[in-house]
C-alpha cells in the first residue's frame, strides 16, 4: 500500500514539473496541404461575385460543371454544397465550399485534369453576336413589349380567374398571348393608333369576343358543360355556378366578354375552357396537364376537335408575326417556357 501511494506521488510530482517546464506542449506542425490553403486564400472570391464582365449564367454554369465532376467521386459532398447554394445563391461561397473539398482531392489526377480543362473552356470567353437578342424572334419586336406592359395591368383579374378555376395564371396568359399577337398584326392601324400608344389589350366584339377571342357559340358550350354531369367536359359540382347569369338576356354574355374596362370574364371563360379540355383527356386516360402547347392548341381549335389519344399534335391557327408564321400552340409553348414575365406570372407546379 505504501509503495502504491509512493508511486502515485512520483507520477503527480513528475507531471507537475513537466507541465511547468512545458515538456508536454505539442509544438504543432505545418499542415501537409498548407500550400493549397494559401492558394485558396489568395483567390478573390468576392471579385468573382461582383465581376460583371462574366455573365452570371456563366459563373453558375461553371460551378455546376464542377459540382457534376465532384458528384462522380463524392456525391454526398456534392449534394451538401448544392443544397447550401440553393439556400444562399452566393457563387463566391459556393466556390469556397468546392475548393475546401478539392483540397482533399489534389492527388486525384483524373479529376484535376477535368477541372483544368473546364477552366480552359470557360476562360475562352467567346463573345456572342446575339447579345440582347431573344432566340424567339417575335419577342424582339415592339408588339411583344407592348403586350408585356398591357398584360401586367391585368394581373389581379388573371389571378382571380385562375384562383376559382385552378388553372395556372401563366397558362391563361399563354392563350391570351396568341390571340393578342394575332390582333396586333392583323389590325395594324388600330394597333398603331390605339393599342400601342395606350398600352392596352385589344378587345374583339364581332366574330370573337373579348381579349381572349371567345366565340359566342364556344361560350354557350362552356356554360352547358359546366352543368352537364354526363359530359366528358364536366368539372364537378363546385364549378357549376362560375358563370351564373343575372338574367335571361343573351346580351349579358356579350357585355361580359366585351367589357373594355374589365376583362375578368374573358380570362374566366378562357380558364374554364382549358380546364374542361384537360378534364376530358384525363377521363379518357391521358394527362396533358404539363403540355401547355397541347392545351393551347385545343383551346384554339375548339371542343369538337378535342379527341383524346396517346399522340396529341401541336398546331392551331397560323399567326403571322413580322412576316413569319407561327401556330397558336407553338406560340403559347414558347412563351410559357421562355422565362419572360416570370416574376408576374411564375410557374406553379401542381396548381390544378
Amino acid at each position: 500500500m505504501v509503495l502504491a501511494f509512493a508511486l502515485i506521488g512520483f507520477v503527480l510530482t513528475t507531471s507537475f514539473f513537466a507541465i511547468k517546464l512545458h515538456l508536454f506542449n505539442d509544438p504543432g506542425a505545418v499542415d501537409y496541404n498548407d500550400r493549397y490553403f494559401s492558394k485558396n486564400a489568395e483567390k478573390d472570391y468576392e471579385l468573382l461575385q461582383k465581376d460583371t464582365s462574366i455573365a452570371e449564367v456563366a459563373k453558375v454554369a461553371k460551378f455546376y460543371h464542377k459540382l457534376k465532376l465532384l458528384n462522380e467521386y463524392y456525391p454526398q459532398n456534392a449534394t451538401l454544397i448544392h443544397n447550401a447554394f440553393l439556400q444562399h445563391h452566393n457563387i463566391a461561397i459556393a466556390e469556397r465550399m468546392f475548393d475546401a473539398v478539392n483540397i482533399r482531392l489534389q492527388d486525384n489526377t483524373d479529376l484535376q485534369n477535368k477541372i483544368t480543362s473546364l477552366d480552359q473552356l470557360f476562360n475562352e470567353n467567346k463573345k456572342s453576336d446575339s447579345v440582347g437578342i431573344n432566340i424567339f424572334e417575335w419577342m424582339n419586336i415592339s408588339e411583344w413589349q407592348d403586350f408585356k406592359v398591357s398584360v401586367v395591368k391585368d394581373i389581379a383579374l388573371i389571378d382571380s380567374a385562375a384562383r376559382v378555376t385552378k388553372v395556372e395564371p401563366r397558362l391563361i396568359v399563354s392563350v391570351l398571348l396568341g390571340e393578342q399577337m394575332r390582333l396586333f398584326n392583323s389590325k395594324r392601324e388600330v394597333y398603331k393608333k390605339v393599342i400601342s400608344p395606350l398600352k392596352i389589350l385589344s378587345v374583339e366584339s364581332k366574330f370573337s369576343l373579348g381579349v381572349t377571342g371567345i366565340k359566342e357559340e364556344t361560350a354557350i358550350k362552356v356554360e352547358k358543360f359546366l352543368n352537364d354531369s354526363l359530359s366528358p367536359f364536366y368539372l364537378g359540382e363546385k364549378y357549376k355556378h362560375l358563370l351564373n347569369f343575372n338574367s335571361t338576356d343573351p346580351k349579358e354574355r356579350f357585355n361580359r366578354l366585351v367589357d373594355y374596362r374589365n376583362h375578368y370574364y374573358s380570362y374566366l371563360y378562357a380558364a374554364i375552357i382549358i380546364r374542361q379540355v384537360r378534364e376530358q383527356w384525363l377521363k379518357a386516360g391521358f394527362d396533358i396537364s404539363e403540355r401547355p402547347e397541347i392545351l393551347a392548341t385545343l383551346y384554339n381549335v375548339g371542343f369538337e376537335y378535342s379527341k383524346p389519344g396517346p399522340s396529341p399534335r401541336v398546331g392551331g391557327s397560323h399567326i403571322n408575326i413580322n412576316e413569319k408564321s407561327y401556330t397558336f400552340g407553338a406560340l403559347a409553348y414558347e412563351f410559357y417556357y421562355s422565362g419572360e414575365l416570370l416574376k408576374e406570372f411564375p410557374f406553379k407546379p401542381n396548381f390544378w
